[in-house]
């Protein structure tokens, strides 16, 4: 007689890791933390290209010549000052009064200035990266007035007009091909002298000063009306900016570039002008309309605060647009996860975690695939190849898993609902916050009514 041979009792702990609901919950959002590694790894490998991208930029930039601010031109006048000091004789024990001194600088901004520069612009390239350079002709002319020393008491006799000098501070002198300053018709040499500033504000750029020799030998009365031109070829890039220190400023730029983007404290009167052909920018700024004087004493301030111009940065926001849809990267792979567990719990086919990894790899790999194609195109095309690249993926590999056709066509226009609704938000500014609330509220809508048919109760 034979003995019946025992079964293995099921085990429990297995038999409730198959068909738990609350196991299923748990396991995705293991996998969902999981992946949240890789997404970091492409996040850093998104700001590591951009970091690169503004490392070649600032090689070429560097090499050609860097953005141009000019601040002048600026009348520099030596004057005397004089301190008293009580001294007493050691030997002699005699007190006596004794004099010092002191050369101090004034500097006076012109009554008018006239700014007038055309610029052409051009595009240089390394690898894959490129940004925009230009060669620009730029004329300054106006006048000084009378002087004004009204603030300090000081003589006639104390100001050494003979050791008075014009300068000119630009960021720029490695670019500078020509420049020349004429006077009253005279014609002057300028030199090149560095700045060393420390404690500079953010954006605010070190700036190198261009002067002329002393007027010994040709003296000029400022006290009567002069005035100067001076002409540049400088060659910059990123962007043109001036100091508005006439007492009335106009500027007149033109170029043949076609995106302006006019930058500062001031915005040209016909700022529209602006087409195919390039742009016509002008600019009127009064001494009311800015918040410093027309003369200053012991020192020069810093007034890169108050500049107007323009930029000329090619606008490349391929990694930044990235960034932000990688931020979405945590949303994407759990709304993708919530409906395969939706499909799973409500049709009863049977998912494996590893087929949940592979999903969620898949997910991550659009990422990558979007940086790698924008930086050879531009970000729309990167996005739909990348998307449909991924949508394609996982709606075959969810063929193989759900055994039919009407889920994995359910999952793929959920993929490419979801992929639009993320980049919608990308490309909008003032309404991405409302747009992403309701695109949300509508997706947890359409969750709880789905949900509702799963029974918790068995869970």
């Amino acid at each position: 007689m034979e003995t019946p041979q025992k079964t293995a009792p099921p085990n429990r702990f297995s038999n409730w890791l198959k068909t738990s609901i609350t196991s299923r919950m748990v396991m995705i959002g293991f996998l969902t933390l999981v992946l949240l590694v890789p997404l970091t790894f492409i996040q850093n490998l998104i700001q590591e290209r951009s970091f690169r991208q503004d490392e070649v930029v600032n090689e070429i930039n560097e090499q050609w010549g860097n953005e141009v601010l000019i601040y002048g031109p600026i009348l520099k006048v030596p004057y005397k000052t004089y301190s008293e000091k009580i001294v007493t004789d050691k030997k002699t024990k005699k007190v006596f009064t004794e004099t010092n001194e002191v050369i101090n600088y004034a500097y006076f901004f012109p009554e008018s200035l006239n700014i007038k520069s055309n610029i052409n612009p051009e595009t240089k390239q390394r690898g894959i990266y490129k940004t925009a350079v230009y060669n620009s002709n730029i004329e300054l002319n106006g006048n000084f007035t009378k002087l004004d020393f009204s603030d300090i008491e000081v003589s006639e006799n104390d100001i050494l007009w003979e050791k008075s000098k014009i300068i000119i501070q630009t960021s720029n002198v490695k670019g500078v091909n020509e420049a020349h300053l004429t006077l009253n018709k005279n014609t002057y040499d300028l030199s090149s002298k560095y700045n060393s500033q420390t404690n500079l504000a953010y954006n605010q750029v070190a700036m190198h000063t261009l002067e002329t020799k002393t007027f010994t030998k040709n003296p000029i009365n400022f006290n009567a009306p002069t005035s100067y031109t001076i002409n540049f070829n400088i060659k910059g890039s990123k962007q043109i900016r001036f100091i508005p220190t006439g007492k009335q400023t106009e500027a007149h730029v033109t170029s043949n570039w076609k995106t302006a983007n006019f930058i500062g404290e001031f915005l040209p009167y016909n700022g529209d002008k602006i087409s195919d052909a390039g742009f016509d920018a002008k600019w009127k700024i009064l001494d009311i309309n800015r918040p410093f004087s027309q003369q200053h004493f012991n020192n020069l301030p810093n007034l890169q605060a108050f500049d107007f111009g323009v930029n000329f940065m090619i606008p490349v926001d391929e990694y930044q647009k990235s960034e932000r849809s990688a931020k979405y990267s945590f949303l994407v792979i759990g709304l993708t996860f919530l409906v395969f567990f939706l499909i799973q719990t409500l049709s009863k086919i049977n998912i494996h975690p590893f087929q949940y990894l592979m999903i969620g790899l898949a997910l991550t790999m659009f990422y990558t695939l979007l940086i790698s194609i924008s930086e050879h195109s531009n970000f729309f095309k990167a996005y739909i190849t990348a998307g449909i690249s991924v949508i394609v993926l996982i709606t075959l590999y969810s063929k193989t898993i759900l055994k039919t056709f009407k889920f994995p066509i359910f999952i793929g226009l959920s993929l490419t609902a979801l992929y639009t609704f993320i980049y919608v938000i990308i490309q909008l500014e003032n309404y991405a916050l409302l747009v992403g609330s309701i695109g949300l509220f509508l997706i947890l809508t359409t969750v709880m009514f789905v949900s509702r048919k799963i029974d918790w109760n068995n869970a």
